[in-house]
């Protein structure tokens, strides 16, 4: 009997906790949807002002600007991971976490010096945690991340890199590739490079136009260079807040699918406990009357 009463409490526990990862994924879901519309919203800006450049850029004979200087060889390196603040996604700061190590141990190989700018509450829980070197944490930065929280980590990662106390800085987030697809990436954000500028991915063929320039192609050049870091920073943290509802919804609803086979399984073994201790009632009586009977 107190099999049975054990058996029925962890049914109603498992039951209660199918119920909370249903809510999570139905709420993760929902905030798919309005991250995915932000990211489809952004993309077309980031991609014409890429042109742009790239036209701006065509119509400078020698681009000189302190953002596309390359120093080498490189001796300090910046790196601006991106985490979430909340767990429950599955393989998602992972990922980042394990990608974003795999750079300092490549680096740190080559006899640079690492440092970390870290974006979400886990990543910095992590890396405070083993003790690495953060320069700057971004904890209030929430799911749904402002143009101007992208501008001042765009403009403390120029800032460093104007004062060459970064020679390098990489950008690692998770991108948003479809609902089922979420892949951590590593992305230069400094120096500059070349062909992210002047010109657009290999294969594909792009018209130039010819453009008046007021002021000149160079001062627009300087001008939107930085913005161009801003897009930058602003669309990683757009797709990793999309990549962590995404995470979170899959993760859910795999917690919900093993809760269900979880709570089928405990069934069938109540079941079957039930049937047993019927069954052993019922010989039990068979017998005491089959006793009761002969001493008669």
């Amino acid at each position: 009997m107190a099999q049975l009463k054990q058996i029925k409490r962890r049914i109603e526990s498992v039951k209660s906790t199918q119920k909370i990862t249903n809510t999570m994924e139905m709420i993760a879901a929902a905030k798919i949807k309005k991250a995915q519309s932000k990211i489809e919203a952004a993309r077309p800006y980031a991609f014409k002002m890429m042109d742009f450049l790239g036209d701006v850029a065509a119509n400078i004979i020698e681009v000189v600007h302190p953002l596309l200087e390359v120093r080498k060889p490189a001796k300090k390196v910046a790196i601006l991971s991106i985490t979430s603040n909340r767990g429950l996604c599955g393989a998602f700061n992972t990922n980042i976490i394990k990608r974003t190590e795999n750079i300092m141990e490549r680096e740190k190989s080559e006899g640079r010096d690492v440092e970390l700018l870290l974006v979400g509450k886990k990543g910095m829980s992590y890396f405070k945690f083993v003790g690495a070197e953060i320069l700057k944490s971004f904890p209030d930065i929430t799911d749904t991340p402002t143009f101007d929280n992208a501008k001042e980590i765009a403009n403390l990662i120029i800032k460093l890199y104007e004062e060459k106390k970064a020679d390098t800085v990489f950008l690692v987030f998770n991108h948003f590739k479809s609902l089922m697809e979420q892949r951590p990436i590593e992305y230069r954000v400094l120096p500059i490079k070349e062909e992210g500028v002047t010109r657009e991915e290999e294969g594909e063929e792009k018209k130039l136009f010819e453009y008046i320039f007021e002021p000149s192609a160079e001062k627009i050049l300087f001008h939107l260079l930085p913005t161009y870091i801003e897009t930058l920073v602003f669309r990683a943290l757009l797709e990793s807040v999309a990549s962590e509802h995404a995470a979170r919804r899959a993760a859910m609803k795999a917690a919900t699918d093993n809760a269900k086979e979880m709570i089928n399984l405990l069934t069938l073994t109540y079941n079957k406990a039930r049937q047993s201790q019927i069954t052993q009632e019922i010989t039990e009586i068979v017998t005491s009357a089959e006793a009761i009977r002969s001493n008669n």
